[in-house]
């Protein structure tokens, strides 16, 4: 990353702090429904299996597997010029819900389907990025 160009970073809104929260202390969090237990992620107002409203944000294992992923060699924006080419990858956490991330501590060439991952997080000053390295 560049000063010149910094990579733009997510805010939170009033849905999604309690995730971003959980990751700026080193926590995966995901909603989960008080009715029939099922996670989510994204955060929404129902749940997709009984649509009920009722939910609590509760820790992860922080554990997944990569669902699929893809290698971007090209720049479509100047912050991310200087860590290309950087894979973007869904992970499919024990949980359930999958999550787009990057695969950090592996080289691009290394991931494959399947590949078991663990959560880790990229600290910046205002927010913390959830990535996944190999497990």
């Amino acid at each position: 990353m560049t000063e010149d160009f910094p990579r733009p970073l997510p805010e939170a809104d009033e849905s999604s702090k309690p995730f971003w929260d959980g990751a700026m202390a080193g926590q995966l969090m995901l909603m989960r429904c008080s009715d029939c237990r099922r996670w989510r992620l994204p955060s929404r107002q129902h749940c997709d299996n009984c649509l009920s409203d009722q939910f609590t944000w509760e820790p992860a294992i922080g554990k997944g597997t990569v669902r699929t992923f893809g290698v971007m060699h090209q720049k479509y924006h100047p912050g991310w010029a200087a860590i290309a080419p950087y894979n973007v990858t869904i992970v499919e956490l024990e949980e359930g819900p999958r999550l787009p991330t990057n695969i950090v501590g592996a080289e691009n060439s290394a991931i494959t389907v399947g590949m078991p991952v663990i959560v880790e997080f990229e600290q910046h000053e205002d927010v913390a990025l959830p990535k996944f390295r190999p497990a």
